[in-house]
């Protein structure tokens, strides 16, 4: 699992743009930038829905204040569902990117996969947040429970810059 000091690995995601569906290399994002990122189980899950990604709208402007350049939610879902969940919830007004891993390849490499077979969540990423400055990880926050959103929160990860 992917730990503080490390660096981001190689990786595509896939985000909604004006044409469609657009690569973004996490690595060459993260280059000389400060992100913060968090990851959910799914869109439109209950916590992810109603707590996780809401609370990054509530503190975007509080983590522009700490320096942060972009914010970044990722899901193991199609990059068609990542979009229409930015626009339902407000997050793509609010400037936070909606990156798509819907082959898990970013969340496999940071060794973050979630499965739970019975909701039918397959291929999924565990509830964390981090704040990445030029591609390494400085800081990193996983819930212990999925249905959880804590130290993952906007508020939980703002604390601790």
């Amino acid at each position: 699992m992917i730990s503080v000091g490390d660096k981001l690995p190689a990786a595509t995601l896939i985000r909604m743009g004006e044409n469609g569906p657009e690569p973004v290399e996490i690595a060459e994002l993260a280059k000389g930038r400060k992100l913060a990122i968090f990851a959910v189980p799914g869109a439109y899950t209950p916590t992810c829905h109603s707590a996780h990604v809401p609370s990054f709208i509530r503190t975007k402007d509080q983590f522009a204040a700490k320096g942060v350049d972009e914010i970044l939610c990722i899901a193991g879902n199609d990059p068609f569902v990542m979009g229409a969940w930015g626009d339902a919830t407000g997050a793509t007004e609010a400037g936070i990117a909606m990156l798509a891993d819907p082959e898990c390849t970013f969340t496999d490499a940071i060794g973050m996969r979630f499965d739970a077979p019975p909701a039918g969540l397959i291929g999924r990423s565990k509830r964390y947040a981090m704040i990445v400055e030029d591609g390494e990880v400085k800081i990193l926050h996983l819930e212990e429970s999925p249905g959880t959103c804590e130290v993952s929160a906007g508020e939980g990860l703002l604390d601790a810059l």
